[in-house]
């Protein structure tokens, strides 16, 4: 299997490699799905134009990366390319993430059909080893090949940068370390807010899986919740500090953070806020900017209390609501969450709506480009055009995201209870989820 994920490391790269030296590279870089605001290389090399004048890079209104990127950027842009080719490193942290994750869903299905736990109607539900067995590389297969990651890598979107980080997060989370889970979850935060609600899987996890000290075996769930709060908060402060040293002030603060929430910047893009508010009256902005933004976090703690026991799918469902809901999302974010949809294929037989979903998704992917051109260039379009593509391919998420939530919810309820459900007069009965 080793072999086999360096095959796979090794064709991307080339991929990569290729594209980086084709015409192609410079097309993708303007491309509004591939890159945002946020993540654009240009501005990136903007801001690194001020910082060797001596001037601030955010004394503009163009650069709005974090101070600790763009120190990492000053000392290895002349290697950029190699830089942005270091994405791969992701899929490692992602195969050897559900490696553990596969290791850990074997042992707890062993020993539930040990302990005769399920349904005898329902073991044809259950997972076999060799279906296990080939999932680390499929998720590594979708993340690497993806052509949304390829794009994101061409394009040199720091999009990539922040799904490190959300990978190295996932993998300290899943071996059990709280102290590195909290550095990288306070690094994710630092740099984009959002994955804040990651805190709440985390935890979940930590705690069942009692990866606590053993003098605090028996803990209570509040008691490590502070440890790991203190950890997270600490980790945030030094970093927040540390850039205020880089930098010499706060600046960034309002740039960086005000911006993702202020959403000024009204530049197309494939989310949901752009049209929005360039139609919206000025003084109903604030009250719907905080009905956006509230649709990130309001999630969380429902979703929580209802998969506290799987808290690994509540972080896939948690990074696809972020990657939907952020105010300036691009392809790169929603190639994160969707390389995980491999670890839920024993969930196919429950799916109500995948073919017509995954057919709405290729088919916004191929017309954003071409309803763009049609806008802008030819002019026999307006943003009404572009905009519809762009909700009709968030509802599609969003279905697909559902699709998997209420097909996950339907198969524990089957091994809880049985296959075939009967009622008391022994017709079949019919399964309602609310």
């Amino acid at each position: 299997m080793d072999a086999s994920l360096t095959l796979l490391v090794i064709v991307a790269v080339t991929v990569r490699a290729v594209l980086f030296r084709s015409s192609l590279a410079d097309l993708v870089a303007e491309r509004v799905e591939v890159v945002s605001p946020l993540t654009a290389w240009k501005r990136v090399v903007e801001g690194l134009a001020l910082l060797d004048l001596g001037v601030s890079p955010y004394s503009g209104d163009v650069f709005h990366e974090t101070p600790l990127t763009i120190y990492l950027f000053h000392f290895v842009v002349d290697y950029a390319e190699i830089t942005f080719m270091l994405s791969v490193c992701v899929c490692v942290c992602l195969y050897n993430t559900v490696v553990l994750l596969v290791l850990f869903q074997f042992r707890k299905q062993k020993y539930a059909l040990e302990a005769d736990r399920y349904p005898l109607d329902c073991l044809e539900l259950i997972r076999s080893p060799k279906e296990l067995h080939y999932i680390p590389l499929k998720v590594a297969m979708f993340y690497l090949l993806n052509p949304f990651t390829i794009l994101s890598c061409v394009a040199k979107s720091t999009c990539g940068l922040n799904n490190s980080i959300l990978a190295l997060f996932i993998l300290s989370t899943m071996k059990g370390n709280a102290l590195l889970s909290a550095i990288f979850l306070s690094l994710a935060t630092y740099q984009s807010i959002y994955p804040l609600t990651l805190c709440a899987p985390a935890l979940l996890y930590l705690m069942q899986r009692q990866y606590i000290p053993v003098n605090f075996r028996r803990a209570s769930f509040w008691w490590f919740f502070i440890q790991y709060s203190f950890m997270y908060l600490g980790s945030l402060l030094v970093i927040v500090c540390l850039s205020f040293f880089l930098l010499g002030s706060w600046d960034y603060l309002s740039s960086v953070y005000g911006f993702i929430l202020s959403v000024p910047d009204l530049t197309p893009n494939i989310g949901l806020f752009w049209y929005f508010f360039a139609e919206m009256f000025e003084h109903f902005r604030l009250f719907f900017l905080c009905v956006f933004q509230i649709n990130v976090f309001f999630y969380t703690i429902p979703l929580s209390i209802k998969l506290k026991e799987h808290p690994v799918f509540l972080i896939f469902m948690q990074l696809a609501i972020i990657s939907i809901f952020k105010s300036y999302p691009t392809v790169g974010d929603i190639a994160l969450y969707m390389a995980f949809l491999p670890v839920w294929s024993h969930l196919h037989r429950f799916l109500r709506n995948v073919f017509l979903v995954s057919c709405v998704l290729l088919a916004c992917s191929a017309l954003f480009p071409v309803l763009w051109h049609l806008w802008i260039y030819a002019g026999s379009a307006n943003s009404n055009f572009y905009y519809a593509i762009t909700l009709l391919f968030n509802v599609a998420q969003i279905l697909l995201v559902s699709d998997y939530f209420y097909a996950f919810l339907r198969r524990e309820h089957h091994i809880t209870y049985g296959l075939y459900l009967k009622k008391k007069d022994g017709s079949e009965a019919t399964l309602i989820l609310k």
